[in-house]
């Protein structure tokens, strides 16, 4: 069943031509099967052989071989030449031959369709020609051609690293300011904007709050002032026994984040409730994942699964449960139509090991595994390129596609009596009381 509907999604997608915006969105989940979480993916192929051959005409070619055999489906020659076709008539040049039948009469005919252009026409060609088949394959949108400052916009957003934002600036602090000035700083304008009581005087309120949260915590500031990382959890004890953990997304430091947020309550004993929160939560380091599942349903459990050109590539658990988990009886894990790629994953893991209550809208679909392909041969001296593709999909607890799909909750809140349905899973009116704070 899964091949007939992969099948369908690719011939639905396939010709759907979009002029793909370089650095307008992209997926940020990696994927390797070292088991690094702090890795970013690159996947190279060296000693290729393309000695000899014009710059233009090698990257070309080596354009084309490296979405032939690591795009995810299994693509043919026919319908990659017409994506290129249509991508060069797009593009401003004239229309390519309607009898090209291979890779190397495709190149053929592309560089001769340039010769007609203005030079600043011909510089742009290539790269624009290429950016839009990658922004062409299906699922449309997600792969691209990467200059190398897209490059580092990725990783900082895979590392949680955002340049633009300073959280000693926006509290009036100098850079490793103490926890006493940040404290002292935070405390004079928290009450300035209680008393101006506008939309505007709480949302700079709530970035204050964050900014001191992360500057008053020893990890957190360490790891801020270090590397400009930001935290991804959060937690607070919303009831009595229940404790709220907030998942903001899946980066380098996560894991370590998620097991301390976890062992600072293991001495708590009155602590029985968990309330999950997964919502908002736009993914990260995919392999990630099997780890945070780990953690709840033990080592050498099956995870998930890839599915790369017809074949499945399974994932186990690699780590122990967390005892500091085990304490939580009762867990609703809560999602939306932003919860994607790898807390889609988590999702669907553990609601098919029936960790918790998946509560909830049904997750956004964003079920796709991008890679970053560096290209040996680039076409110019200012620029270099590498190609962003999705190299894998994941799938749900049905075992059907998560993209386009998302994952079902357990117990979808549009439906009026949604705590009645909630009461039949925990029989608990204090832990629904909490959820309903929190939503």
């Amino acid at each position: 069943m899964i091949k007939r509907v992969i099948s369908q999604l690719l011939k639905n997608y396939l010709i759907i031509l979009v002029i793909f915006s370089i650095g307008a969105g992209f997926g940020y989940s990696q994927s390797n099967n070292s088991g690094d979480l702090n890795k970013t993916t690159v996947q190279t192929e060296k000693n290729t052989p393309y000695v000899g051959l014009s710059p233009k005409k090698a990257f070309l070619e080596e354009s084309y071989n490296k979405i032939k055999n690591n795009y995810w489906d299994n693509i043919s020659d026919i319908q990659l030449i017409e994506l290129f076709k249509l991508a060069a008539e797009k593009s401003g040049s004239k229309l390519l031959s309607s009898k090209i039948e291979n890779k190397e009469q495709l190149i053929s005919e592309l560089l001769s369709a340039q010769k007609d252009l203005s030079q600043d026409q011909k510089s742009k060609f290539i790269p624009l020609v290429l950016s839009t088949v990658l922004g062409s394959l299906n699922p449309a949108g997600r792969s691209g051609l990467f200059t190398t400052k897209q490059e580092v916009q990725l990783k900082n957003t895979v590392e949680n690293i955002n340049p633009e934002k300073d959280l000693y600036k926006d509290l009036g602090v100098n850079k490793g300011a103490s926890e006493t000035a940040v404290i002292d700083a935070f405390q004079k304008q928290e009450v300035q904007l209680r008393g101006q009581n506008t939309p505007e005087a709480k949302e700079k309120l709530k970035q204050l709050t964050y900014a001191k949260d992360v500057l008053t915590n020893i990890d957190r500031k360490q790891n801020y002032d270090q590397k400009g990382i930001e935290p991804t959890i959060f937690t607070r004890v919303v009831e009595p026994g229940i404790l709220y953990l907030q998942f903001k997304k899946f980066s380098p430091t996560s894991y370590d984040e998620f097991i301390k947020a976890f062992d600072a309550y293991k001495n708590n004993s009155t602590l029985y409730g968990l309330i999950f929160d997964l919502r908002g939560n736009v993914g990260g380091a995919i392999d990630a994942t099997a780890y945070f599942l780990g953690l709840f349903i033990g080592k050498n459990q099956y995870a998930f699964d890839f599915y790369h050109k017809g074949e499945y590539q399974p994932f186990k658990t690699p780590t122990d449960k967390l005892p500091s988990i085990a304490k939580f009886k009762q867990i609703v894990i809560l999602v939306d139509n932003q919860t994607q790629s790898s807390a889609e994953m988590m999702a669907a893991g553990l609601k098919k090991y029936r960790v918790g209550v998946v509560l909830g809208v049904p997750t956004r679909g964003w079920g796709t595994v991008e890679r970053v392909f560096p290209l040996e041969n680039q076409i110019s001296d200012t620029e270099k390129y590498s190609i962003f593709l999705v190299h894998s999909i994941t799938l749900r607890d049905d075992n059907l596609p998560i993209e386009g799909r998302g994952v079902e909750p357990n117990v979808n809140i549009k439906q009026p009596d949604w705590a009645q349905q909630l009461f039949t899973y925990i029989r608990n009116p204090e832990l629904i009381l909490a959820v309903k704070t929190i939503l």
